[in-house]
């Protein structure tokens, strides 16, 4: 029982106990559900984690030009290597660095990380989101984890034209209180070489079940990882040989390459709020394995658009449901838009498993530097009587 509850009983009077044990039974109801309630509001929340856009800095004194000296200098961060504090519009030879909120970022050089402790729930799923973008190495990756579970994040594909993308990242907490370390593994000729990191956050994730109107777990794609609002490029879904736990609940992301996570207030989306953009051919690939039964009918229906965000040209979803292909096209202007279409199959299999992918590659038409490509959404799967 939390001390609230300890405190609030020691104060009644004993009369209250008394009569019949209903009243007791109430108060103890109450105090669970208020301890429960306070335990989730200090436990989760959706947003920037302490400090987590780095606009706190490090002291004058604890800056040898743009290195901080000082594990602890970076206010809430724990930091070890060489870690610089960058200023938006800094410059790096002839780039030019630039930050995608707020002023400040933070560079991680060869063999650097930074850390911060935060509580959760034991049990919980959750999802880390943040902003990294390439300086001046081309295979550069980051390590992240919240222990036991780690991964290795790849950056060598660019896919916004400034430079700078969001990733996501899941983990099931092990413990209530756990270490969120990123590290940059680098082993450049500069050590000063190595990715900006800024705005971290965290999202406490709930697997969505299957339901009588959808077969499949999260086919909306509804939940998923946290989306900052000021940004307007997505959120990077790892390839899920890269994540243990999916940030996109219900889906495995089966390819080399990751797919978008976009939101309709910067994309257009065909039903809800989230959507997945396929954005880099058959290398961008989602899948779900969901349980059938052998020689029974289903219809399998999505959606497939565009996210108007410039991606036009002629696109193609394949859908895949076991052995059961449909080819979708869809003639993109670019501009936002979607058609719907059905995969009707007979089950051979107790568990069958649902693939989507690109079939081609797109470039942005306004940059010519941007991977994009076919959205898909509100896809459900039911069960129909044989016609």
């Amino acid at each position: 029982m939390c001390s609230l509850c300890s405190l609030q009983f020691s104060s009644l009077p004993l009369t209250l106990f008394k009569p019949k044990g209903h009243r007791m039974r109430r108060l103890v109801l109450l105090c669970a559900l208020l301890c429960t309630t306070i335990h989730v509001a200090f436990s989760i929340r959706d947003g920037l984690m302490r400090n987590g856009n780095f606009e706190l800095g490090p002291k004058p004194s604890d800056l040898k030009g743009t290195q901080v000296i000082g594990r602890f200098s970076i206010p809430e961060w724990e930091i070890t290597g060489f870690v610089e504090y960058i200023k938006s519009g800094q410059k790096q030879g002839d780039m030019l660095l630039v930050v995608p909120e707020g002023a400040y970022a933070v560079r991680l050089g060869n063999e650097a990380s930074i850390k911060q402790r935060f509580m959760v729930i034991k049990g919980m799923y959750y999802s880390i989101t943040f902003s990294a973008a390439r300086t001046c190495a081309q295979e550069e990756r980051l390590n992240i984890s919240v222990s036991p579970d780690w991964g290795v994040l790849p950056m060598q594909t660019m896919y916004s034209s400034n430079g700078w993308d969001s990733y996501a990242w899941a983990f099931q907490a092990e413990f209530p209180e756990v270490v969120i370390v990123i590290h940059n593994p680098g082993v450049e000729e500069d050590p000063a070489c190595g990715p900006l990191i800024d705005s971290i956050a965290i999202r406490a994730l709930f697997p969505p079940r299957p339901t009588n109107k959808n077969i499949l777990k999260n086919g909306g794609f509804e939940e998923g990882p946290y989306v900052f609002p000021n940004t307007s490029w997505g959120v990077l879904i790892p390839p899920n040989i890269e994540d243990d736990h999916s940030p996109l609940p219900g889906w495995m992301v089966e390819s080399l390459k990751a797919v978008k996570y976009i939101d309709s207030d910067h994309f257009s989306v065909p039903q809800g709020r989230r959507a997945v953009e396929l954005v880099a051919g058959k290398e961008s690939a989602i899948a779900q394995v969901a349980r059938t039964i052998p020689g029974r009918t289903y219809a399998l229906t999505f959606a497939v658009g565009d996210a108007s965000n410039t991606c036009a040209g002629s696109m193609i979803v394949e859908a895949f449901a076991g052995k059961n292909t449909l080819k979708v096209p869809y003639e993109s202007k670019g501009k936002g838009g979607f058609k719907r279409a059905e995969l009707r199959f007979v089950a051979d299999s107790t568990r069958t498993r649902f693939t989507f992918y690109s079939t081609f590659y797109h470039m942005r038409s306004d940059d010519f530097s941007s991977l994009c490509g076919p959205v898909l959404d509100d896809v459900k799967l039911l069960s129909i009587r044989k016609p």
